[in-house]
């Protein structure tokens, strides 16, 4: 079930990544019900069948410590929507950003001069922190961001991967995430997909109030279970069937 993510929380009241272990949502563990998801993407199939097509250059990115392997099923559907989408082409994501927006950055380059058009970039997590920097970079080459999971105040502080961080240093990564942002921000159309039921990364940290063109969209799925979630896969066909130029906050 889709709704729209009107939430205004400022960045400041989001200080803390989601706990290990919750009682009232047995933490991480609910993630691991992602196989639950499966059977709602074969009863999603004539949704899916039915949803819009295109022809789209576009790059998908997955997200920390993952292989493409789990963003495989996406792309499969894309390309039979008759998108020409590609992973990323540079294996597990280890995490290091910098190092990866600047081996992407070519990639993405060389597609979309191939294309004779700009390219759309589909992140899951992580994956889309380096997708909207490479959109922040180079809005002359992307033509939208869409993100899934992704922490956007405060990068990876409020994830789970933070949880032994200090206050402190949990305090001045994110301050500097918000000074990065309000610098520069992202001038490309952004879709940003999140849900309340993320145990990873807390779904107050992936809305985006910094960039200029912003549509926020909530699912039910966990964190993990998002690359198969059918309300994601619609997202993601409807932003990419939809001209780049008249999507608007």
């Amino acid at each position: 079930m889709f709704r729209s993510a009107a939430v205004d929380l400022d960045p400041s009241e989001v200080m803390h990544p989601p706990p290990r272990h919750a009682p009232e949502h047995d933490g991480l563990a609910a993630e691991w019900r992602s196989v639950l998801q499966v059977p709602r993407l074969a009863l999603a199939t004539p949704k899916l069948l039915l949803a819009p097509r295109g022809d789209q250059p576009v790059v998908l990115v997955p997200g920390w410590k993952s292989p493409e392997a789990p963003m495989a099923p996406l792309r499969g559907w894309l390309s039979w929507l008759g998108h020409d989408a590609r992973h990323w082409g540079l294996g597990v994501n280890r995490g290091d950003t910098r190092r990866d927006v600047e081996r992407l950055t070519p990639t993405v380059a060389a597609m979309a001069e191939q294309a004779g058009r700009p390219v759309s970039l589909v992140g899951w997590s992580l994956g889309g922190v380096i997708a909207r920097e490479v959109a922040r970079a180079n809005p002359d080459i992307v033509a939208r961001v869409i993100t899934y999971g992704t922490p956007v105040i405060g990068g990876p502080v409020h994830t789970v991967a933070a949880t032994d961080w200090s206050e402190h240093q949990r305090d001045r990564v994110a301050r500097q995430v918000r000074q990065h942002d309000a610098a520069n921000p992202i001038t490309v159309p952004i879709t940003a997909i999140l849900t309340r039921n993320d145990h990873v990364v807390a779904w107050q940290a992936q809305l985006d109030h910094t960039s200029h063109r912003v549509r926020h969209v909530e699912v039910g799925s966990t964190h993990l279970s998002m690359g198969i979630d059918p309300d994601v896969w619609l997202t993601v066909a409807r932003e990419l069937a939809t001209p780049a130029q008249v999507t608007t906050n």
